[in-house]
């Protein structure tokens, strides 16, 4: 079960729902990860992310939703990448 008033949103990702959640923890894990200082540079390396990129992303909105085994295990989880983008997206539509 989600918290839409602290952000979470349920996705489905590698054949189960999943808990994402954009908190301080995971942009500062964003942030160190993709090697940026700041929300702008944050905000420009994500216009134009590589799968890399968008790994590392993904796997901290799980940490931020409390999904840590599957984002500790991402790189050998059956996630699709349109999958993927698309949870990136509603986590931090539901951010705002």
């Amino acid at each position: 079960m989600t918290n839409a008033v602290r952000g979470e949103v349920s996705v489905e990702l590698a054949g189960a729902r999943r808990r994402l959640c954009l908190t301080l923890g995971a942009l500062a894990e964003m942030e160190a990860g993709l090697g940026v200082v700041g929300m702008g540079a944050l905000a420009e390396r994500m216009g134009s992310m590589s799968a890399g990129d968008l790994m590392v992303v993904l796997a901290a909105l799980l940490r931020g939703g409390g999904e840590g085994e599957l984002a500790d295990g991402l790189a050998r989880a059956a996630v699709e990448p349109k999958a993927a983008a698309e949870a990136v997206a509603a986590a931090f539509r539901a951010a705002v």
